[in-house]
């Protein structure tokens, strides 16, 4: 864009054209800012406890086995695994090795995670748009209130966050000079993706592409083969892991959480990949856990559409500059119709407004299981259209087109702050209308034409910047001085309802759960336990410290343990007790089985409120 308005409205050459802002300035403004990204996110950090139990468990026998850091398994003694590929837990049992497990060392790899993808945004942007707009980049990104969220919880998304701004990164220095070299390295980058949280990695792959194909610098053979190296360098960096599993000896590994037949790759292809797009027929709680509980809860999404991303349940999350990054990305697209095929503020918009339209129409129009914290995939690249977009206009401040699709931008950002902030009309009750008012101000003002006077253009600029940033800032705070836990954890104030949901089931960690942990922590057995469901035997592990089996995974539908296995468990005497209660109990996984056995040949006692058998006995 810059190039396009250089030649279009002012007969300056690009290099002059772009904000050179003083090197004193720039470093300290880029410390400050990380400096105030770790304080939000690491503020208050272990009032969520340890966060999502299920994946804290996960960690905690990490901790314990190899073989369950390895595969990510819930268990130390491996029956089976998380519904998710491991490359989360590898990082967070990691740091839980080094420095010991407890609540901090669970949520702060997230947390650190969240400063460097701040880091690595402002770098990624400042390479094509300056510092002044990689550091707006930066701000808004930490500013957004569900990344406040999901870079102080220990959900994979964080990782997969971080790692989608590093293949940004990378693309943006591939394009440059047509580098194979760094292509392959972004592609990497999306395949460890893959082994973050699946396919969801792959929505940026259509931008990253089209953005090289059309921008760098070579031939078209050179751009076609380049990219040809890239896909293989995905298929590589995440296939890697996916033989590995497929090769390992079934009898010797945990079972596949989520999966239908053990296997990685069903895994990704169902119920973490079409399973979440289209409802059914992939993976085994696709069919009665997907589109139907999204059409009205909102920890499911809400109703599928176009509106999604502003409805009740991902408008708070994320929404908060997406008008003002369509509006943008429009003009940028504009502006720059006509430049030069390898123009790097087009080449730019491409990468990140591509990234912005197709996780925004997927997430929109999923039927599938879809949770709002999902959305913080999304906001690196709302943030990087804003900051460009914006800042692009602004150097072309004197001229009118540029002015009117700049305040469009900033009177758009008002309004629907406005309204975000009217849902929850208790809360600031003020801040909506102070918002608003500076928004409608300032995008007159700059409509009308700022006069070149240094310091009424900084007051303008400042103003500018509070309006777009005040209500997603104030927001995002919030949400960092709230504990959250659960398995659904939501931004915002807490007049917004419960702070998270989902881990919980089964079990009261500071109830039954935590008397019941005193009788475990005393066995010596290969598992303490075994309950129906991996979130009531995450709880008792945590409770307790040792290790316990969630028959039928997630969902309680996983085929592991099988009745026979259990019964062979039990007769080599590895298993302590048998806690009755817990979620689940499909047809699919046998959990129902194992409990009727249990119920059959064992004698129940209470312990706290819950029945448990003495498997000894």
């Amino acid at each position: 864009m810059t190039t396009a308005l250089a030649s279009r409205v002012e007969p300056a050459p690009v290099e002059e054209t772009v904000e050179k802002p003083p090197d004193r300035w720039v470093r300290p403004a880029v410390f400050g800012l990380l400096a105030a990204t770790a304080l939000l996110y690491f503020w208050n950090l272990t009032a969520s406890g340890y966060g999502n139990s299920f994946y804290a468990a996960a960690v905690q026998s990490g901790t314990q086995d190899w073989k369950a850091w390895l595969f990510g398994s819930l268990d130390a003694g491996n029956v089976l695994t998380v519904d998710k590929p491991p490359a989360a837990l590898w990082v967070t049992t990691a740091f839980a090795r080094l420095f010991g497990f407890s609540s901090f060392t669970v949520l702060a790899p997230q947390a650190l995670m969240g400063v460097a993808s701040v880091g690595v945004l402002y770098l990624t942007v400042k390479r094509t748009s300056g510092p002044v707009a990689g550091l707006f980049a930066g701000a808004a990104l930490a500013a957004t209130p569900v990344a406040a969220l999901m870079f102080k919880f220990n959900n994979p998304d964080a990782l997969l966050t971080l790692l989608l701004i590093v293949g940004a990164y990378c693309t943006v220095r591939a394009i440059e000079k047509a580098s194979p070299k760094w292509l392959a390295f972004a592609g990497v980058a999306i395949g460890f993706g893959f082994l973050t949280k699946m396919m969801q990695a792959f929505l940026v792959l259509p931008a990253f592409g089209l953005a090289y194909l059309i921008a760098a610098p070579t031939s078209m053979r050179k751009r076609l083969l380049h990219l040809v190296g890239a896909v293989l360098s995905v298929v590589v960096s995440a296939g890697w892991f996916i033989a590995l599993v497929d090769l390992w000896p079934t009898d010797s590994r945990p079972y596949i959480g989520g999966s239908t037949d053990d296997s990685l790759l069903e895994l990704a292809l169902g119920y973490n990949g079409l399973g979440r797009i289209f409802g059914r027929g992939g993976g085994t709680m696709a069919g009665g856990t997907g589109g139907g509980m999204g059409g009205g809860n909102v920890g499911f999404g809400g109703e599928s559409g176009l509106t999604r991303m502003f409805g009740a349940s991902f408008g708070g999350e994320v929404s908060w500059l997406l008008p003002a990054a369509l509006i943008g990305l429009v003009a940028g697209l504009w502006f720059t119709r006509r430049a030069a095929r390898t123009d790097k503020t087009r080449a730019a918009l491409i990468v990140w407004g591509g990234w912005m339209l197709v996780t925004s129409l997927v997430f929109s129009y999923m039927s599938g299981i879809v949770h709002p914290y999902y959305a913080v995939a999304l906001a690196p690249s709302i943030a990087a259209v804003v900051a460009i977009s914006g800042t692009s206009l602004w150097r072309g401040r004197a001229h009118l087109a540029p002015r009117v699709f700049l305040s469009l931008m900033i009177a758009a950002s008002a309004v629907w702050a406005y309204i975000l902030l009217d849902r929850d009309a208790g809360w600031l009750p003020a801040l909506r209308w102070i918002v608003a008012g500076l928004g409608l101000v300032t995008a007159t003002f700059v409509l009308v034409g700022v006069p070149p006077i240094r310091k009424l253009v900084a007051v303008v600029a400042t103003v500018t910047v509070l309006t777009i940033g005040l209500g997603t800032t104030a927001y995002a705070v919030e949400t960092s001085s709230q504990a959250h836990s659960g398995s659904i954890p939501t931004s915002g104030p807490a007049t917004n309802g419960e702070r998270g949901m989902g881990g919980g089931m089964g079990m009261d960690m500071e109830g039954s759960s935590s008397e019941l942990g005193t009788v475990l922590a005393a066995t010596t057995t290969k598992w303490a336990a075994a309950t129906s469901s991996s979130q009531s035997a995450a709880n008792l592990e945590l409770a307790s410290g040792k290790s316990v089996i969630g028959i039928g995974g997630w969902s309680g539908q996983d085929p592991a343990p099988t009745l026979a296995e259990f019964q062979q468990y039990v007769a080599n005497g590895d298993i302590a007790y048998y806690v009755e209660g817990g979620r689940g109990g499909g047809p699919g996984g046998g959990s129902n089985e194992i409990s009727e056995w249990v119920a059959a040949n064992f004698t129940a006692t209470t312990v706290g409120e819950q029945t448990v058998y003495n498997l000894f006995s």
